[in-house]
Parts: C-alpha cells; structure tokens; sequence
C-alpha cells in the first residue's frame, strides 16, 4: 500500500486549487483545545453483524487529520476541533480515555459492549495515534464484545488490526469511502484515494479477521438531489458487493464551520439534502448484503438534512427505527405535504450552485 504523505497527495492530482481554498478557509479558526479531554463522548445503541448493541462513542483529540491539514476535504471542519502543533502524546490520549470511561460509568448501568473510536482523522495512523496508545486502548477494552476504529484507506493494516482481534474483539475499520464513484470522491469530496484502495483495505481487514464499516456522504457539494441520491444508492449496492463491507453508515452532509461547503452554503450555493432523499436512500437499497444506516447530524435544522421543518421529527424517527430493525415499512408510517416539493425538486433542479429550496 502507498505510504501517505500530505504532499504527494496535494501535487499533481488537480486538487492544488481545492486544497489552496481550504487551507485559507481553515486559517481563520483561531479556537484551541485541551490534549487532556477528548473532544466528545457520548453513549447510544449501534446496528452491528452480532445484533443491536449499546455503543460508547469516543472521539480522541489529537493532532487531527493528516490530509486536512493539507487542505482536506470539501465538507469536514473537524480539523478545526484537534488540537494544534500535530500530535498529542501517549499520556494526554490515554487521559482521555480515562474520562470517557468515567463518562460510561456516570451515564450508563452497565458497560457498552461495542466501542467506537474516531479521531476526526485516520486512529490507524500512528502520527496521529502513537503505536503505544493503539496497544493500550485495544488491552483497554479486551474485555468488550466489539471495537471499531477510524481510518483512511491507506493506513488500514492487518497487522495493527490484529491487536484488537488478538484479545478475542470483533474488529471494524470505520473507512470514510464517501462514494464509490473516483470522480465525486475527487472533484466533489476532494479525496485523493480510488474506489480500488478501499477494496485493498477491506482485504487487508479481512487478513485480520477484522471487518469494514464503510461511511458515505450523501450529498457532497456540486451535485444536485437526484444526482445525490442516485449516486448514494450506487454506492451502497457496490460497497456492499466488496467482501469484508458489512455495513454502510449513509452520513448526510451537514454545514460545519471551515469548510468549502459552508462558505458555499452562506452563499445561496448549497442545501444539506432532503430527509426524503436518505430515506428513499435507505428504502431502495435493503436488498443488499449489508447492513445499511443513517444518523443525520443536526437532521431537522437549516445545516443539517432537512424537510419543511413540520415532519423532519417524524422521518428521523423513522430513519432511527430503520437503523435498528432494517425494515422499509417503517417509511410507510410518515407522510407530509412537502414530499410533492421534494418530488419537483429532484425532477427539475439542475444546477448544483443553485438549489431549488432553502
């Protein structure tokens, strides 16, 4: 596999002027963060191959994402929340960890089977994650059923998967793919990897014992709804066809602060997309061989997916039962007025810079 380095994915892959537009964009934020405290926790129920499991959600402060602080992609501002300088020490990650334990034991009655861990970059990535710190949090968390980690493609190793596997954890790389189409993922996401790199990870997860959890970005700048949608149904059916891909988590876009898509936004050149569309999303796709799911970011707001704002309740609601129980009918259950809109909209937008609604 390649060795990454934030320069050789910069130069000669046409995305200097992306890359040049975000690293401008990103210099505004003048915020700092403690290496001490993660960056957030928070316990809920996950979806998994063993069945519905009560999740504790860690996201590490570190250094952040290798590739952001390049430029990075369109969408995230989670760069923004890591810490300065590059790199947080074994000590500081591993105090984290200990508060979000303390977390677990203050807010929950027993411990959570399935723990996920992210760090707004890539966990497998040791400039990021120390080796160390990765040994210690698998030892850690020996003693839970699964664990899912954070990476880009590049970093996914079976070697560094096996210290989870070896002390008897189910094992998932989180893999942000975003969309199985090289072009969107490119000009649209600005993410410099092929479809044919996440294929290579999930063989190398697969050569761990370990499995993939592939995320997707529903509505990416510069495309319109029915090009969104059509890509996201896409890209599940051939996610879901690569051996080792045992779930796809559907990620709506949503407007985070430093980021390309904001500035779009604020100009009149962007709308997260339509509740409507993750649902149709979800609901044209169960024949897959994968588990297929969605939790929209601020779902129901102006920078999160959303509808008219009158049924954006019921269709999350709908969506989160969907997440649990993979049946369909649950999208029988809602209706509003605003599904005709939705409709003309994916029939007669098409121009990406000039959404049809608001």
């Amino acid at each position: 596999m390649s060795t990454p380095n934030p320069e050789v994915y910069e130069q000669g892959k046409g995305m200097d002027a992306h890359n040049k537009v975000m690293r401008e964009i990103r210099s505004r934020n003048d915020n700092t963060y403690d290496p001490t405290e993660p960056t957030r926790v928070w316990l809920d129920e996950d979806n998994t191959p063993d069945g519905v499991h009560q999740s504790l959600t860690i996201i590490l402060n570190t250094g952040g994402c290798r590739w952001a602080r390049a430029g990075g992609c369109t969408m995230c501002g989670y760069v923004a929340e890591s810490v300065e300088g590059g790199s947080v020490g074994h000590e500081n990650l591993m105090t984290q960890i200990r508060h979000c334990l303390d977390h677990e034991d203050a807010n929950a009655e027993e411990q959570s089977e399935l723990i996920k861990i992210y760090t707004s970059g890539s966990f497998l990535d040791e400039r990021e994650v120390p080796a160390e710190t990765r040994q210690a949090i698998a030892e850690t968390f020996a003693d839970r059923t699964r664990m899912v980690v954070e990476s880009l493609p590049d970093f996914v190793d079976a070697s560094k998967l096996r210290e989870f596997t070896e002390q008897g954890l189910e094992t998932d790389v989180a893999v942000g793919l975003e969309t199985a189409t090289d072009r969107v993922r490119r000009d649209c996401v600005n993410k410099y990897f092929a479809f044919e790199d996440f294929e290579a990870a999930c063989a190398e997860a697969v050569r761990a014992d370990a499995g993939v959890k592939a995320y997707l970005l529903m509505k990416p700048p510069f495309l319109t709804e029915s090009e969104a949608l059509e890509d996201m149904q896409e890209s599940i059916r051939r996610c879901a066809a690569v051996e080792g891909c045992h779930t796809v988590s559907m990620n709506p876009t949503n407007v985070q602060r430093h980021t390309m898509v904001n500035e779009l936004f604020h100009n009149g050149g962007y709308r997260p997309p339509w509740l409507w569309s993750v649902a149709k999303a979800l609901e044209t796709t169960t024949d897959v061989d994968a588990i297929v799911v969605s939790d929209p970011v601020g779902a129901g707001s102006d920078r999160g997916a959303h509808n008219c704002g009158e049924c954006d309740e019921l269709v999350q609601k709908a969506i989160k039962d969907f997440d649990l129980r993979q049946d369909p009918t649950v999208f029988e259950q809602v209706s509003c007025d605003c599904e005709a809109t939705w409709d003309a909209v994916l029939e007669r937008e098409s121009g990406y810079g000039a959404p049809l609604t608001r």
